[in-house]
């Protein structure tokens, strides 16, 4: 499973690395060293934290949040695999987006909670970059 410094899970969050370590600090985030003493954080407990997050109305912070081309750089936070289809989502910073393509897509994309992705919107379409 992919693991993310705090710098990641702030740029992913869409808030500063002080307010990451805060968290992480408070008990809010799990994190864990590496060899090199680095503080990170697993993916899946990220992918939950950010849902918490977005949902969250009293940020610490007031942060602009911009989508720049419409693309939405966030963390995967559900995949629903069916038969033919599936659907994903993702949580970038205090947006949550759906995208609902085929099941082999979300295969050849090797897509799971946890891991960073990248939502472009293009209408009504949400088309996902593994980023």
């Amino acid at each position: 499973m992919q693991s993310y410094t705090i710098g990641q899970a702030a740029r992913l969050l869409g808030v500063s690395p002080d307010t990451v370590r805060r968290w992480a600090d408070g008990g809010r985030v799990t994190t864990h060293r590496d060899e090199g003493g680095r503080r990170l954080i697993d993916g899946r407990d990220l992918a939950a934290f950010s849902i918490e997050v977005g949902q969250s109305s009293n940020s610490e912070e007031e942060v602009p949040y911009t989508s720049v081309r419409n693309a939405f750089p966030g963390i995967v936070t559900a995949v629903k695999l069916g038969d033919v289809a599936a659907q994903v989502e993702i949580q970038a910073g205090p947006h949550r987006l759906v995208s609902l393509l085929t099941r082999e897509a979300v295969e050849e994309l090797g897509l799971e909670v946890g891991m960073q992705a990248t939502a472009r919107v293009k209408s009504t379409s949400v088309h996902i970059d593994r980023t």
